[in-house]
């Protein structure tokens, strides 16, 4: 026990040094919310990668699925991987560094209102963004949770303010200099720490090594018959936590920060290598649940599965520490660009933009770094909540990609994208998106019955239908007020330059 509470604290000191020593050199609000522009591939890409990955994915994705479709849950990793990181990269990392870095903008909300010169979607986006990515900081808050509470013996409250502490320390102490060196040795850890865990989960005498993995192939548990209604549900899950990146304002935004061409060419293949190896691995180890617990007899709860996992592998305590610094690797990293995201959204784009507009760079930094300190507040209160881990994850990442992928990915390629096009496509997504979340709330109204709870528990399918709506919606509505015409009124948005701001 000794040896795996010194490598924790390794960890912790590790970060607090880099948050020290990186912190002197953030002087700027741009240095604090992108990094001066000046990132190289290997940071950008796993910090896209430690953005992408936590312990909603390790503890309450992998074991969900695992449960639920047994190896067929690697697909959601394989999709994570391909469509998720490298297509994602393809398509969005060089036109989003060059617009963003063309006109200076720092957010994602701040990119529909100079495409679309519309202040109202700038302040709508940005007071969306801020709320809903409450829930998603929530659920990794959980995850982290029930790690401390099956591996330490610690209470989960205790342990979630500790690690929300932390994460507000790198983030005051200098943003995303700090966050993105940080995320370069939470990248490391969290690539060697996967190959051990696969490894020593295999050879666990649960499985019994790769004769044992290939008979769970061959069982019903291990690749089951799965039924059309599960082959939606999978699907949906594989493509909302795959494609919902691409509308994510915190995973966009390591796009901002990348240096230049080259290096964003040198992002895509560490990020797609970081990803298969960390999703494909993350999802494989929940997949095999089955060999360890038995499904009506000593099966855990959803969100305890891969923590009762690990807790009887009998891993060496060196390892077993080095598994829980993979997992707190995956959640600060992730914690640190959600409250970053949404905090620096709402103080610049709202706060700043609308409120208090001659508020000085100084003021928007200490603002910014308040902000972050509240999020986090926030997104704990909300994780002591009684809502499975999925269930948070899903209602954030539907909401907002649902809203804001099709706008922003659009616009990026097709001059034709106009405000009632865009304006039709947040809206629809939006509406569509927030059913589950609601029928979520109806029980604390009194209001419940087995539809409202089943509604509550498709997020994912109701994230995919309101990204493919939304997509759609643009299109027709932006068609149906031009005529199809490609001309814009805002050439700028695509050939503009802007010297200073």
């Amino acid at each position: 026990m000794t040896t795996m509470w010194i490598t924790i604290i390794v960890y912790i000191a590790v970060l607090i040094a880099i948050a020290v020593i990186t912190g002197k050199h953030s002087k700027s609000i741009t240095d604090l919310t992108i990094g001066g522009r000046n990132t190289g591939a290997w940071l950008s890409a796993l910090s896209y990668g430690t953005a992408y990955f936590s312990a909603v994915m390790f503890v309450g994705y992998a074991g969900t699925t695992g449960l639920e479709f047994g190896l067929w849950g690697v697909l959601a990793g394989i999709g994570n991987g391909i469509l998720g990181t490298w297509l994602a990269w393809k398509v969005l990392a060089r036109r989003t560094r060059n617009v963003t870095q063309r006109l200076k903008l720092q957010t994602m909300p701040q990119i529909f209102e100079f495409r679309f010169k519309s202040r109202a979607m700038k302040t709508f986006s940005c007071i969306i963004i801020f709320i809903f990515l409450i829930p998603y900081s929530a659920s990794v808050y959980k995850g982290l949770g029930s790690i401390s509470e099956i591996l330490l013996g610690i209470d989960e409250t205790v342990f979630m303010i500790i690690i929300a502490a932390l994460s507000a320390l790198l983030l005051v102490f200098g943003g995303y200099l700090v966050q993105a060196r940080a995320d370069f040795i939470q990248g490391i850890i969290m690539m060697f720490g996967i190959v051990l865990l696969i490894v020593y989960m295999v050879r666990c005498d649960r499985v019994g090594g790769l004769s044992g993995l290939v008979e769970y192939a061959k069982s019903e548990v291990g690749l089951p018959k799965l039924s059309s209604g599960k082959w939606v549900s999978l699907w949906a899950t594989v493509l909302m936590t795959s494609f919902g990146t691409w509308g994510l304002p915190q995973m966009i935004q390591k796009y901002f920060g990348i240096r230049d061409d080259a290096q964003a060419k040198k992002g895509i293949k560490i990020s797609t290598f970081f990803s298969l190896l960390v999703a494909g691995g993350g999802y494989f180890i929940g997949s095999l649940c089955h060999k360890y617990f038995t499904v009506g007899k000593d099966m855990p709860a959803k969100d305890y599965i891969v923590p009762n996992m690990l807790k009887v592998a009998n891993f060496p305590q060196v390892l077993l520490g080095v598994v829980i610094v993979l997992l707190l690797a995956a959640s600060i990293s992730t914690l640190c660009s959600i409250t970053l995201t949404a905090s620096s959204t709402f103080s610049l784009d709202f706060i700043k933009g609308t409120v208090k507009k001659n508020m000085t760079d100084n003021s928007s930094k200490i603002l910014t770094k308040f902000l972050c300190v509240l999020f986090a507040i926030a997104s704990f209160v909300v994780a002591k909540s009684n809502t499975p881990i999925l269930d948070m994850m899903s209602y954030s990442w539907g909401i907002i990609s649902g809203s804001f992928l099709a706008p922003y990915v659009i616009s990026l390629f097709w001059k034709g994208l106009n405000k009632i096009g865009a304006w039709v496509g947040i809206l629809g997504g939006f509406c569509i998106a927030v059913v589950p979340a609601l029928c979520k709330l109806l029980p604390l109204f009194g209001y419940n019955n087995e539809t409202i709870s089943a509604l509550a528990g498709k997020g994912p399918l109701f994230a995919c239908i309101a990204m493919i709506s939304s997509i759609l919606l643009c299109f027709v509505f932006s068609a149906a007020a031009n005529g199809f015409k490609t001309k814009n009124d805002n050439d700028f948005f695509y050939n503009g330059v802007i010297e200073q701001k």
